[in-house]
């Protein structure tokens, strides 16, 4: 996931097509009203009729250990799974298998070109104050350091504003914001490179954007800016930019070696993961539900996104039991985390399908709490309606604006959208980090992302 899907689309492309600073944020969210997350908990009449039905797709998934098996499975299997990965490959040739066995023999994976940066030897060390080798792993996307590395002076600087013209030059800038929220600082991480690179620096780290570390750097998608020099980039522990910064602070000259090895190879060929229940009386309009499959290279994608598609993966299986009225497809998309070209192969090969509604989980695997949406007033109605059967679940609240990154293609063909909202407050201690791993994943809260996504699709094929 790029950024918490309680902003609109704060994804990818988003995210490429604006400016600086807090201007990342805006995007459609500055022309959508915001509307505070109220619960629905009053059942209208045809939600009622639906009441057996929704009881018993939550009581089969929140009891079903299969689900977290099945994590496991992949997570262990397969490890992380970065675009253009032989990970990434196999991984999804075992799903698309298992999806079979498990007789959903509409599954099939729909081509896609992804681009593939791969990562290399990463060292850091630091050569003053004191003698001292960093933790370290580049951002997805950054150049190599020449293959002598980048030596250099550090400066250590907690705004873009600190950065003057030629304040920078020859050194190495560490941006180390403190963390308040992941949507106030991701924008270091996406211009920082830039920023740095405007005011003469040679190379650029990131305070990781976590609320909590024991030492473990984030990685997460950078970008570059044409006619600004592409320097390396990469992340360090929360911890070790702090030491810096007090250092700096204290008067004390801080010199480092930075040696990255990645590399840009040529776009390779992936796929989506596509798998229906086709409708019992409207098979032409769909509802789409999914996650992406795709992961950072580091840990195992477990919340971030792999707990979703098997959440999503089981509740299209209970589903199936239940025959809902619109045909209800799942997606798991690739390329979510490094250029969003899953999200727009899918968009362009089924723009003409009439889809009603897409849904996106993409937030970790906790406890479900409700939706965030766009579209609409006359859509929102509908979500407040469909939003209700989850009043059991304590997840019914809804709130504006919403989506997902994977979403946003559909969104701008005129679909709404709706993410999937969580009791997320630990996610982005793991996010993009090498510990996010299957044991970070509660099997009850798996559970309850599986009947909660069941409950809402099942809701929408029926009533919207």
């Amino acid at each position: 996931m790029l950024a918490r899907r309680g902003l609109l689309f704060v994804g990818w492309a988003a995210l490429l097509a604006l400016g600086s600073g807090r201007a990342v944020l805006a995007d459609e969210t500055a022309a959508v009203p915001r509307l505070p997350a109220v619960p629905v908990r009053a059942e209208s009449e045809p939600s009622l009729r639906l009441r057996p039905s929704v009881d018993k797709l939550q009581a089969s998934l929140t009891s079903d250990k299969r689900i977290y098996a099945r994590l496991v499975k992949l997570c262990d299997s397969f490890g992380p799974r970065l675009s253009g990965s032989d990970n990434l490959e196999r991984a999804i040739d075992w799903i698309l298998a298992e999806l079979q066995r498990d007789g959903l023999t509409t599954a099939r994976g729909e081509p896609v070109m992804v681009p593939r940066w791969v990562r290399g030897q990463e060292e850091l060390t630091l050569s003053a104050p004191l003698a001292q080798r960093v933790s370290v792993l580049g951002l997805g996307g950054s150049v190599a350091t020449p293959p002598e590395g980048i030596a250099a002076e550090v400066l250590v600087v907690q705004s873009f504003e600190e950065l003057k013209p030629g304040t920078a030059r020859n050194k190495i800038v560490l941006f180390a914001p403190p963390f308040v929220s992941y949507e106030s600082a991701v924008p270091f991480r996406l211009l920082g490179a830039v920023k740095a690179a405007e005011a003469g620096a040679k190379a650029a780290l990131l305070r990781s954007l976590t609320p909590q570390s024991l030492g473990t750097p984030h990685t997460g998608v950078m970008t570059y800016k044409e006619g600004v020099a592409r320097i390396p980039f990469a992340a360090v522990s929360t911890e070790d930019a702090d030491r810096m910064l007090r250092q700096q602070r204290a008067g004390q000259r801080i010199e480092a070696k930075l040696v990255l090895r990645s590399q840009a190879l040529p776009p390779s060929p992936s796929r989506n993961i596509v798998v229906e229940v086709l409708g019992r009386e409207r098979p032409d309009e769909v509802v789409v539900f999914g996650c992406h499959i795709d992961s950072w290279d580091v840990g195992q994608g477990a919340h971030d996104d792999g707990g979703n598609c098997v959440a999503a993966w089981h509740a299209l299986l209970a589903l199936r039991e239940h025959m809902p009225r619109r045909t209800v497809r799942l997606v798991m998309w690739v390329n979510e985390e490094n250029g969003g070209a899953g999200a727009k192969a899918y968009a362009a090969a089924h723009g003409n399908d009439k889809h009603v509604l897409a849904i996106e989980a993409d937030s970790g695997v906790f406890r479900p709490t409700g939706w965030l949406f766009s579209g609409s007033e006359a859509a929102l109605a509908k979500v407040h309606t469909v939003a209700g059967l989850l009043a059991p679940m304590n997840a019914s609240m809804v709130g504006m604006p919403g989506g997902g990154a994977d979403l946003r293609p559909l969104f701008e063909r005129g679909v709404p959208v709706v993410g999937l909202q969580v009791a997320g407050e630990r996610y982005f201690v793991y996010h993009h980090s090498a510990a996010d791993t299957v044991d970070k994943v509660d099997p009850i809260e798996l559970g309850q992302v599986a009947a909660a996504l069941a409950v809402f699709v099942y809701g929408a094929s029926e009533l919207w």
